[in-house]
């Protein structure tokens, strides 16, 4: 009764698992992210064409706006300062009646090497705001010849564009003063920002729109590679499957000849050893590529129970103490209480068995393998530690890539493939987990598959 009523209160969770587990397979992950990486690329291709059009039509209006208005000002300006030149005395105050009534003029004097108006700024007509009679633009003249300038003119005036020149004698070439003139540009400032405020919010429209027809358009594009990787993987599946079995036909009937091996020749018997030894490791490599297929298709089936990884580690010390002892190897297992996950025992017990197969292939005689198992931050732990020859830092990231073999002449003398390291961490994936390597040469490996433990890492009690 116990039983059932765990497996009952497992029933959500492993349903759960299975969703996630169909949505993290290697296929969806790896179309997941081409189409993403698509539809990034063209959104920000668009995005920079948009920017560039926009800044290119923003400043484009802007020029055509405001380039005739300050054009006037310059040229009333040069006409005030030509006057005074010609004349001698200061054209200011403005006859209001000729001058446009948004247009503002002062003329300073030069006195004792400073600058001051000529007239009491309140005959000047247009009156001007009191941040236009500022004299610092008409000290910048004085150093340039001219100047000008874009300041506030304040809540009624706004925007003022202001232009200073330069007035010296016809005859001496001394200074006389500077001529200041202004122009309010606050409707056309207001006019831009309308444009640059339309413009980012078509632009934002645009972007979200063809973001989304991006994503569409990158999976409808997507779909029919998508389907050929999925005939593919079922290829291999398929195909792997059905040489299994004469493979094994052929390895036992070769090893049944070697039981005669006294009625053979010595070569012949030789060419009987290579047959079974190629047979086997052939069996070997279709048993994986098996495996991967099923993984990657999702089609890999799990029978998700309570597993106490404790348990698990202790069984596969004990299934590896003989291969151990006669490598010379110490195997020890440091799990001294129980970690419990949901998962399937078979595919936990193959992926940490791969861990330890290759421990066991790449530490010499006389070192450790420890097996061990703990809990933390809501994860459990398998952690398989060896003393061996280690990992040039490297070759890690690679680790894990099908057909990677970091030496691939001593692999093959192991019996490696490449495609160890790939199950497991597709064991690992498949169980919501990860697979973890950290190496260094002559120091040894460590490789960790870590899996959401269950409850806070103890078994509930029967």
């Amino acid at each position: 009764m116990a039983t059932r009523a765990m497996r009952e209160r497992l029933a959500l969770p492993q349903q759960f698992r299975r969703w996630r587990s169909r949505h993290r397979d290697p296929a969806t992950a790896l179309f997941r992210g081409l189409r993403l990486r698509l539809t990034l690329w063209y959104s920000g291709v668009l995005t920079v064409s948009l920017l560039l059009a926009g800044i290119g039509l923003y400043f484009g209006v802007e020029r055509l706006v405001l380039r005739p208005i300050t054009q006037d000002v310059d040229r009333q300006v040069a006409q005030m300062a030509r006057d005074w030149a010609r004349e001698g005395r200061p054209p200011c105050p403005l006859p209001g009646a000729s001058r446009s009534v948004s247009f503002y003029a002062v003329c300073f004097e030069v006195d004792d090497d400073d600058l001051e108006p000529t007239d009491d700024v309140k005959e000047l007509e247009p009156e001007p705001p009191h941040e236009f009679l500022d004299d610092d633009l008409a000290h910048r003249a004085l150093a340039q010849g001219t100047a000008s300038d874009v300041m506030d003119g304040g809540h009624e005036v706004g925007a003022l564009y202001r232009t200073a020149q330069v007035v010296r004698d016809r005859s001496s070439g001394s200074v006389l003063g500077v001529v200041q003139g202004g122009r309010s540009i606050a409707e056309q400032r207001s006019a831009l920002a309308a444009l640059r405020t339309i413009l980012l919010a078509l632009g934002g429209v645009a972007l979200l729109v063809a973001t989304l027809g991006g994503l569409f358009l990158s999976g409808r594009a997507l779909a029919p590679a998508r389907l050929a990787f999925a005939r593919q993987q079922a290829f291999i599946a398929d195909a792997s499957h059905e040489l299994r079995t004469p493979l094994t036909l052929l390895r036992a009937n070769a090893e049944v000849l070697l039981r005669r091996r006294d009625r053979f020749d010595p070569e012949d018997a030789a060419l009987l050893e290579d047959i079974v030894a190629e047979t086997a490791h052939m069996d070997h490599l279709a048993s994986n590529l098996l495996t991967l297929a099923r993984l990657d298709a999702n089609r890999l089936q799990l029978e998700y129970d309570v597993v106490d990884l404790s348990e698990l580690v202790a069984a596969i010390a004990r299934r590896v103490a003989a291969l151990a002892a006669e490598r010379q190897i110490v195997v020890e297992v440091a799990a001294d209480r129980r970690v419990v996950i949901v998962g399937d025992r078979q595919a936990l017990e193959q992926a940490a068995l791969i861990l330890v197969d290759n421990a066991l292939k790449y530490t010499p005689p006389g070192g450790r393998v420890t097996l061990r198992t703990d809990t933390s931050d809501g994860e459990a732990h398998l952690v398989v530690a060896d003393t061996g020859v280690g990992i040039d830092p490297a070759h890690l990231p690679r680790l894990g890539e099908r057909f990677y073999r970091v030496d691939k002449a001593r692999s093959r003398e192991t019996g490696g493939v490449g495609l160890g390291l790939a199950i497991a961490r597709g064991i690992a994936t498949a169980h919501g987990g990860t697979l973890r390597l950290e190496s260094q040469p002559g120091r040894g490996t460590t490789a960790t598959l870590t899996f959401p433990a269950k409850g806070p890492g103890r078994a509930p009690e029967n």
